[in-house]
């Protein structure tokens, strides 16, 4: 970027942005109606439903749009009549049974008289702890909590329709106010009170998801699921479920779907542990965000580049791919072109052009009336387009390929077929079970990582060809065997191992490069992402 940008970037900051932290960001309550909320704080039975703004604090004028964007603030200033929630009556009466809630965001876990458990969730955020505690009072914590504008308050409420359609396991949010001083929240009433929540079903709640998953025999989270898949030979991730979920992710525009963000239902199937997954925490579908002169310039390619809005187009595939780049190595690796194209059409079939009028419907009314013919426009020309988007995803993973094995024994076998063509077979060494196998093609993949972790494992190379593609071994904590019959003509060595020198076996070939090391730290490898 030139030097003068640079300049001109700086001065917009300082000309909008300049001065501390403002003490009174957030308006005093979402309450539309200064006379009915002074009514709940003395009579808290005074209502059982209110009119709310979720956040008239992001209302800003003309020029403040037109450098910072205008984003969805009109729809975080519409009035919106919402129930008051009622922690005794509610679904039989509930209980706090814990509070948790991100950086940004307060919640609570809550169980009813069945031990159904639910979520309450704040419609608004609270970034400011996001940042370290020396920018905390500075004009960068307005920033932040401006930005939050580009979120849709209301985009969770009309998932359901097109997730049922889809297959895809969904929960069902309502909106509540919970009014000021609400003593059931005990010694949470502080933080509790006066604020709008989503509630819906939790996804522990194993009678929600048999509808779409089946009868699940555990319900747990990414990191517990990806230790079980690491640790053990016989636990496998459903990668064509997880593909469809991330279809439907491109489709709304959900930028932020990272590990924390899914539980997989877990199901045992002939001595076997499977795990399907299970999407939640939908704040940033329909997300719009580079309307805004500095926002345009922070979203490009150099920059802040995942911070992709919803529109008619998939205007950069790879920018809604960057938060879950973790998860998506680990569980789409197995997944083909041709796997892709199937999911997207059907996709395309199941979400029909009633589905999504059906879905934009369940906006409230005012919040209709502002943006439901603007999404259900978007979703119909995203879902036209979701073929295309899929093949460009599809080629995003396939660039670099990771295959990871286990704890247990484990046989990489890699076959050099042709110059366009790489096969490679996992098998565990027990019974010779295939626990992977694809054939590679060297216009669409440049490296293929095979990573042992422990026990002794095996890796096999061979074939001779003119061209193909770079293999990496890195062998893991046992004591490996890695032998390389492989030959590729032309400059540079193909097959690249990495592992400690004491208790690896190589037999190289002419195409290895060996990049054993005494550090154990060369087949370190991540498990949990977190």
């Amino acid at each position: 970027m030139k030097p003068h940008w640079r300049q001109v970037i700086l001065a917009l900051f300082l000309i909008t942005s300049a001065g501390c932290a403002r003490k009174n960001f957030y308006a005093p309550t979402p309450v539309a109606d200064a006379e009915v909320y002074q009514h709940l704080k003395t009579n808290p039975k005074a209502a059982d439903s209110v009119t709310i703004k979720a956040g008239a604090h992001y209302k800003r004028g003309f020029l403040h749009r037109l450098f910072w964007g205008k984003h969805h603030r009109p729809l975080w200033n519409a009035p919106v009549t919402v129930p008051v929630f009622e922690m005794d009556t509610t679904w039989g009466g509930l209980k706090i049974e814990k509070i948790g809630g991100g950086f940004q965001t307060t919640s609570f876990t809550l169980v009813g008289p069945n031990d159904n458990t639910y979520a309450l969730r704040s419609l608004d955020k609270e970034p400011s702890e996001v940042l370290p505690k020396v920018w905390r009072k500075t004009f960068v914590v307005n920033i932040l909590r401006d930005q939050i504008s580009a979120i849709n308050p209301y985009g969770a409420l009309i998932l359901p329709p097109m997730a049922e359609a889809a297959g895809i396991p969904y929960a069902s949010p309502q909106l509540v106010y919970v009014r000021p001083n609400d003593a059931d929240f005990g010694e949470h009433e502080e933080v509790a009170s006066n604020k709008v929540y989503l509630l819906e079903e939790k996804y522990t709640d194993e009678r929600m998801v048999d509808e779409v998953t089946g009868n699940p025999s555990d319900i747990v989270g990414s990191e517990k699921m990806l230790n079980k898949r690491f640790e053990e030979d016989d636990h496998f991730i459903d990668q064509v479920a997880f593909a469809k979920a991330r279809l439907f992710d491109l489709l709304i525009g959900d930028w932020d779907r990272h590990e924390g963000q899914w539980e997989w239902a877990a199901f045992e199937r002939s001595g076997n542990h499977h795990y399907r997954p299970i999407p939640k925490d939908r704040d940033n579908a329909f997300y719009r965000f580079q309307d805004g002169l500095i926002p345009w310039i922070f979203s490009r390619n150099w920059a802040i580049r995942k911070f992709e809005s919803f529109d008619e187009d998939f205007n950069d595939v790879y920018a809604l791919t960057i938060n879950s780049k973790f998860i998506d190595q680990r569980a789409l690796a197995q997944v083909t072109r041709a796997q892709f194209d199937s999911l997207a059409v059907g996709l395309q079939q199941s979400i029909t052009d009633e589905v999504i009028a059906q879905a934009v419907r369940q906006y409230p009314e005012a919040i209709y009336e502002l943006e439901g013919e603007s999404t259900r426009q978007k979703l119909i020309s995203r879902r036209n387009q979701l073929r295309e988007a899929a093949a460009e995803f599809y080629e995003i993973m396939a660039k670099e390929v990771l295959v990871v094995g286990t704890d247990e024994e484990d046989q990489f076998e890699v076959k050099r077929l042709s110059d366009a063509e790489t096969e490679v077979t996992l098998r565990r060494k027990s019974d010779g079970l295939v626990t992977f196998h694809r054939i590679f093609k060297r216009s669409e993949t440049r490296l293929i990582t095979l990573h042992g972790l422990a026990e002794d494992d095996e890796f096999s190379l061979t074939g001779e060809v003119k061209k193909g593609i770079t293999i990496k071994i890195v062998g893991g904590r046992g004591e490996d065997e890695i032998t390389d019959e492989s030959k590729v003509s032309g400059w540079g060595k193909k097959t690249k191992v990495y592992d400690t020198k004491r208790g690896t076996e190589l037999e190289a070939g002419p195409d290895t490069k060996d990049k054993r090391t005494s550090d154990v730290r060369v087949h370190a490898f991540d498990r949990e992402g977190f």
